[in-house]
């Protein structure tokens, strides 16, 4: 168990197949939490799911591609339908795409990067703010990248949908002050994932942080504890990574 408290809270994690999410579902599990885990990857899914029982917890899959944009009520539906609440989310499907300039972005990749990384995300603040509203201690994480800030040459279409994400996120906390919902975004840095070694594929994985490594941030955002509302975290930081 971390030194965090997250036992009996119903935590929704997205992209939770591989990476990142799967290692902050574990996490949660870890500290208590039950969790509802999405990816694209079935098969990913249920290892997942393994490694949360084997964490002496539960969890509800749910394969889910975030493009599919109506099925995130649907999602949150069932989600009322069978506990009423939901106590944290984390919203951390993404994709980078092609890194290409600018003016050679493809329309398909530009629309797809911007609906996955943007638009789906405010599909799912839109379908799960009256879920976390439910909850005592509603707590909401975007994932966000050093991107938005520090944009660079030929991460055109992922920077400008990680800063659009920042900018919801921002507003979307300052609709929130007054209830009991926190919500802040993460920056994991450079971290050693699948999405990671596609951007950088000469780098050297062992050189940076494993996604297992990054996850305490995320659960120290997830807890009742937290008070952190409406700031860019950055993960690495707060860990002292």
């Amino acid at each position: 168990m971390s030194s965090q408290d997250l036992d009996g809270k119903l935590i929704l994690v997205t992209g939770a197949s591989r990476g990142i999410g799967r290692e902050v579902a574990i996490a949660a599990a870890q500290d208590g939490a039950e969790l509802i885990i999405t990816g694209r990857t079935m098969g990913a899914l249920e290892e997942t799911d393994d490694a949360i029982k084997s964490a002496g917890s539960k969890a509800t899959i749910v394969e889910l591609d975030m493009a599919d944009t109506p099925a995130i009520p649907r999602l949150a539906s069932a989600i009322q339908g069978r506990w009423g609440r939901l106590d944290g989310l984390v919203a951390n499907a993404g994709m980078i795409g092609p890194l290409t300039p600018v003016s050679h972005h493809e329309e398909s990749v530009w629309n797809n990067t911007i609906l996955i990384n943007l638009t789906a995300q405010w599909h799912l603040i839109k379908a799960m703010e009256p879920l976390l509203l439910q909850s005592d201690t509603g707590r909401a994480i975007l994932v966000s990248s050093g991107a938005a800030s520090n944009p660079r040459a030929f991460w055109g279409a992922y920077a400008a949908s990680k800063a659009g994400l920042e900018a919801l996120g921002t507003c979307w906390a300052a609709e929130t002050e007054q209830t009991n919902v926190r919500v802040n975004m993460i920056n994991p840095g450079a971290t050693a994932t699948l999405m990671r070694a596609s951007a950088f594929p000469g780098e050297d994985p062992s050189t940076i942080p494993a996604p297992e490594d990054i996850a305490p941030a995320f659960v120290t955002l997830l807890s009742p504890a937290c008070t952190l509302h409406g700031k860019v975290v950055s993960a690495r930081e707060m860990l002292g990574l």
